[in-house]
């Protein structure tokens, strides 16, 4: 067995993989394979599994575990409920933040406005970092862990709204407005920033949703 993985480093890393987007929805994984790519025995690979599916990553299909997908009225379930949450660890960072926190945020806009890479994966990694840091900053663990499980489900969602033309550009003059917010400790505008960007994601969300449907209804057809 080798000493670079362990499964630990499995699951972090099959973990950020289904995050970013790297891992799609319905991509199976299997021992076997996982097994070669690490260069472990199955046993650490297997326990990796188990930890993904029960964090409602992977599901169990005919022929194994796969990457989860998910329903568009859960998507947009989970987007109601993370401007609500989203609101709340905004206004939380702007009334706890300590200077590093502010630091910290500051350095993440400024590392993602230098951003060359803009496929899927990039943006998702940089956005959930950012946001990441955030509720780091509003020093409240439940908020927290409630906002990571259910960025866990938006995973599942079929591509990014970061990469829909000018979204990126324009989520970023948005994070530089919440970062002054919360800098500046002004908890009002902290709040009203962070829910006017979700509700963007939101409406570009469904938008894209719409085109996916009306996509599959016209293969239908054609078909």
């Amino acid at each position: 067995m080798s000493g670079r993985h362990d499964r630990e480093s499995i699951f972090a890393l099959l973990h950020a993989e289904i995050l970013d987007g790297t891992l799609a929805p319905g991509t199976p994984l299997r021992e076997v394979a996982l097994a070669e790519r690490f260069e472990v025995s199955r046993t650490p690979v297997r326990d990796a599994l188990s930890r993904l599916e029960q964090a409602g990553l992977l599901t169990r299909a005919q022929r194994g575990l796969e990457v989860q997908s998910v329903d568009p009225q859960t998507i947009m379930q989970v987007y109601d409920a993370r401007i609500l949450l989203e609101e709340q660890v905004a206004g939380d960072a702007a009334l706890q933040r300590t200077v590093s926190d502010v630091l910290r945020i500051e350095a993440l806009l400024e590392r993602d406005r230098a951003l060359t890479a803009r496929d899927d994966a990039a943006l998702i990694r940089a956005n959930l970092e950012f946001h990441h840091a955030v509720w780091t900053a509003s020093h409240n663990p439940v908020l927290q862990d409630l906002l990571a499980q259910l960025s866990r489900h938006l995973v599942h969602a079929p591509h990014s709204t970061l990469t829909v033309e000018g979204r990126w550009e324009q989520a970023l003059e948005e994070h530089a407005r919440l970062v002054a917010a919360i800098s500046a400790r002004d908890v009002g505008a902290a709040r009203a920033t962070a829910r006017a960007h979700f509700e963007t994601a939101r409406a570009i969300r469904l938008d894209l949703l719409r085109a996916s449907a009306r996509e599959e209804t016209t293969a239908s057809a054609a078909g």
